[in-house]
């Protein structure tokens, strides 16, 4: 009798942590809502101070920009073929810089600096895109060399010396939040979401895409140009992190060179935690958003405990490992 109930808990034992396990690997945006949860109540625990209205609304206003700057990511790393863009946080920084040193402080010039900061993005992504491609250039390697011109014109444009803030009425639409908590730039993170979510499940874009990200080749052979798929993800990429980069112009009022550089590891890391697989076919933008909100409140932790920029980016280095590590022993990956 003793021996069957120990062998009855071993039993159950093992199949707890297979289930855990199995949850672990298999839904993965489950996995980063837990993890978000545990983090911010280990973060309560270890610093009761950090539970307050103003908290909440940093968490939230940070996880909506990261999720702008994840938008074309998702897209670019589903596309398949090793997609990854490496310059979204150099195009984000550029477009802020732009967006702030037109407004100068003043109204009237929303719409006009938008569109500008769609142009730049998609010509950035166009690059990208035709790197990839159409020439075959690895995506890492084209994307960083964009990457650091953008940065160097970054420089050019505000030779040295940024100057400059969004307008006041463009601040207000950022950083204003409803009961105290809920920022408006909500409403500009639905709008992309709904263009995002669109583009992936209601369009035959997004079909090609998946279809493409999956097996180049057979959607080639069934009559899918591909070429075509896979520059569009770029330039959609570039579009987004462009209109990041402007709203995100609004939502700090003034921005220095590289200011948004982090974001491009984050958001990698993002689309990453909410189950994309680098090899492409295979990603949501639901998953990016439950990844956004997880690296949010990481770097939240972090910030808590007063850890400098480098050990913070040190720590998503070993997430980013991490997750690559548990993610691809999955059976998608070795196919």
């Amino acid at each position: 009798m003793r021996h069957n109930k120990v062998n009855g808990a071993g039993i159950n034992g093992m199949t707890l942590g297979g289930n855990i396990k199995r949850f672990a690997t298999t839904n993965q945006i489950g996995m980063a809502l837990i993890l978000s949860v545990l983090l911010f109540l280990t973060n309560v625990i270890l610093q009761p101070r950090s539970l307050n209205i103003n908290a909440f609304g940093a968490i939230f206003s940070m996880t909506i920009m990261l999720t702008l700057a994840s938008a074309g990511q998702t897209l670019i790393i589903i596309s398949g073929g090793g997609g990854i863009d490496l310059s979204v946080g150099s195009i984000m920084s550029l477009t802020g810089l732009m967006t702030v040193g037109i407004m100068n402080g003043r109204e009237g010039f929303f719409f006009q600096t938008l569109i500008m900061s769609i142009v730049i993005g998609a010509a950035a992504g166009l690059v990208n895109g035709a790197g990839v491609a159409k020439i075959g250039l690895p995506p890492m390697i084209v994307t960083l060399c964009v990457s650091n011109v953008i940065t160097r014109l970054q420089y050019v444009f505000t030779e040295g010396k940024p100057s400059g803030t969004a307008s006041p009425w463009f601040t207000r639409s950022m950083t204003h939040r409803l009961g105290g908590i809920i920022p408006t730039s909500i409403f500009y993170g639905l709008a992309v979401f709904l263009t995002i979510f669109f583009l992936l499940n209601r369009s035959r874009y997004g079909m090609r895409l998946y279809l493409t990200g999956n097996n180049e080749r057979a959607s080639f052979l069934s009559g899918v140009r591909t070429v075509r798929v896979k520059i569009m993800a770029y330039v959609f990429g570039g579009i987004f992190a462009g209109i990041a980069g402007f709203l995100g112009a609004g939502y700090m009022n003034f921005v220095k060179c590289q200011t948004f550089d982090s974001f491009t590891m984050k958001s990698i890391i993002a689309v990453v935690i909410g189950g994309a697989l680098l090899t492409g076919g295979k990603g949501s933008y639901l998953g990016t958003l439950a990844g956004t909100l997880l690296i949010t409140v990481l770097t939240n932790t972090l910030a808590v405990f007063n850890m400098t920029q480098s050990t913070s980016d040190m720590v998503m280095g070993i997430v980013l490992i991490g997750l690559l590590a548990l993610y691809n022993r999955s059976a998608p990956v070795r196919q």
